[in-house]
């Protein structure tokens, strides 16, 4: 498809993986609905990167809102009537042992990290379903193929994502419509840097090298949108681990210890290096 005529629909378009791939798409032609609770946020990224008005829809979005997703929708078709590609990318993540977690922890991270992510991907597939094509790539986690100790309301969360996505997947593959659940492990972000005080999340800082919003950019175009998989695990190496670990649950004891280890040491090192290290 010509990228000039594509429309993309981003949650999590102010900061992180979001902001990086609103400003790709836009970059490469495409017609961008940019969206994120943080309007002002979401703003002052159009306007620090010069984003082209024309071809850039900026709205406030609370992804657990499903009439909020039906409103920007109809202004959506009212604008441009298509969409061609929907990146399901808001999420959170508060680190918190399981017996310690409030109430409105375990509300915020299935609002919007499962609940976002499914009122975004129906809303999708209702329109794509109608034109025969399309493309919907939903963001999960390792974190929800193997389950992680001290992000565990994350990781709950994102084994929904992915279960979600999978079936989605099966429902829609005959009716030209691809779903894609893309499950990276630690990605350098805000959300990332957020974790560090938190020795809760030290097994998110155990994969050796992290993550990069260039490394996620990568995998969507030359991976995601050309060979249209169900699923990518990046690293693969990593990915490999998470699935042995889900699949035979003995080995998770030894391995998470070794993993907690390994992770604590990196993430007070990092924490020593501070923001010179970004």
């Amino acid at each position: 498809m010509d990228s000039t005529q594509q429309v993309v629909w981003i949650t999590g378009s102010a900061s992180g993986v979001g902001l990086h791939l609103t400003d790709v798409f836009l970059n490469r032609g495409a017609r961008v609905v940019a969206t994120d609770i943080d309007l002002e946020g979401l703003r002052r990224a159009a306007r620090a990167r010069d984003w082209p008005a024309e071809r850039l829809l900026a709205k406030r979005l609370d992804v657990a809102d499903p009439e909020a997703w039906e409103t920007i929708y109809r202004e959506l078709m009212s604008r441009w009537e298509r969409l061609d590609l929907m990146l399901n990318v808001a999420g959170v993540i508060h680190p918190v042992w399981l017996a310690q977690a409030r109430p409105q922890d375990v509300t915020r991270h299935i609002d919007v990290n499962f609940k976002g992510v499914a009122f975004g991907s129906q809303l999708a597939a209702r329109h794509m379903l109608e034109k025969g094509r399309g493309h919907i790539v939903n963001m999960a986690s390792l974190a929800g193929i193997a389950p992680v100790p001290g992000i565990g309301l994350y990781s709950a969360s994102k084994f929904a994502v992915r279960a979600y996505s999978l079936v989605l997947a099966e429902e829609l593959r005959a009716h030209g419509v691809a779903v894609t659940v893309l499950c990276p492990d630690a990605i350098e972000t805000p959300m990332l840097f957020a974790q560090e005080s938190y020795e809760e999340a030290a097994l998110t800082f155990s994969g050796g090298r992290t993550l990069t919003v260039h490394d996620i950019e990568d995998a969507l175009f030359n991976r995601i949108l050309t060979k249209r998989p169900v699923e990518i695990c990046l690293p693969f190496t990593r990915g490999l681990m998470a699935r042995l670990v889900a699949a035979i649950p003995p080995l998770s004891r030894p391995v998470t210890e070794f993993l907690r280890k390994r992770g604590q040491k990196a993430r007070r090192q990092r924490q020593r290096l501070g923001p010179n290290r970004r």
